[in-house]
């Protein structure tokens, strides 16, 4: 039975509660059905897709950090074609719901092929854009550091693409306010607040870096603090919805970044520590919304002021 006290909205879509799994850390959303089922949540956010397949970034790959993890996983998928025809096809069997799809590519004509092959496809309800990979070494990071060339992507994306677009920008920009509203002004439909920051670690023993890509996106618990800020910022400053994304680890965490302005938010490297964390926050949202005196979570959204 639907609680209806969790239900939100992402524009004109809305989702029976916020928790969604972060892209790259729930694959295509099966393999966890074998643990609950996946109907539970309010969405997924499928692992990154790309023009091609990419075999990604050499092992190892993850190494972990105090609160947190570093990894360069070098957004490793078999292709759009192959995503279409197999794991698309057997996630509709599974989930009942409409995903959200992360979308990745090197040029702004892959992304596009990407887009009008995803089209037609009816689990996706809207495209996650991500612009801010920190591990693959062309293409991604230009378009989230360069305002000029983000209002061109998003201006050709939004020529073909027949879903809402959100744009998952970085937080390791001068300034994250203007390339958000850059993201409304030139038509993008919500953000995705935020990626990974940049990371490293070094093994003492062997003196040298312990990923074979040697620096990674640092994500978990150390970042929630920079999400808070970002989303918080960026709420005053645009009237698109957010998706918030760092750090989540708990129900009182999603209310936190909803305080600070997420209509949703996305569970990370929480995924990879614990395979039942969404189930866990979706369970306790309703004892910790009553600790804090909240009966609807679509009214929280954005209220610190």
């Amino acid at each position: 039975m639907i609680n209806k006290s969790l239900q939100v909205k992402l524009g004109n879509w809305t989702l029976d509660n916020p928790i969604i799994p972060a892209s790259g850390t729930f694959g295509f959303g099966f393999d966890h059905n074998d643990y609950y089922d996946i109907n539970i949540l309010g969405s997924i956010s499928i692992k990154a897709i790309t023009p091609k397949p990419r075999y990604g970034n050499e092992l190892p790959r993850i190494c972990e950090i105090n609160y947190g993890m570093i990894n360069s996983i070098g957004l490793q998928n078999a292709g759009v074609d192959h995503v279409i025809e197999h794991e698309l096809k057997h996630l509709k069997k599974i989930f009942h719901k409409k995903v959200i799809a992360n979308v990745a590519a090197t040029e702004v004509e892959g992304y596009i092929e990407v887009i009008k092959k995803l089209n037609n496809q009816d689990i996706i309800a809207i495209y996650e854009i991500n612009v801010s990979c920190p591990n693959v070494e062309k293409g991604c990071m230009k378009f989230d550091e360069d305002p000029k060339a983000l209002a061109i992507l998003i201006k050709s994306i939004k020529k073909v693409a027949k879903k809402p677009i959100y744009i998952k920008l970085s937080p390791r920009v001068a300034n994250i306010v203007e390339m958000a509203q850059v993201c409304e002004n030139n038509g993008a439909d919500g953000l995705v607040l935020i990626n990974t920051m940049p990371g490293m670690r070094i093994d003492l023993a062997t003196r040298k870096p312990i990923l074979a890509n040697k620096v990674g996106g640092m994500s978990g618990p150390a970042i929630k603090p920079i999400a808070v800020r970002a989303i918080y910022l960026c709420k005053r400053a645009v009237k698109i919805p957010i998706i918030g994304c760092g750090g989540v680890s708990n129900a009182s965490d999603v209310i936190e970044l909803m305080y600070a302005g997420a209509s949703t938010v996305q569970v990370g490297s929480e995924n990879l520590i614990d395979p039942y964390a969404c189930k866990k926050i979706i369970e306790d949202l309703p004892r910790v919304m009553k600790k804090y005196k909240i009966d609807n979570l679509k009214d929280i959204i954005g209220i610190s002021k």
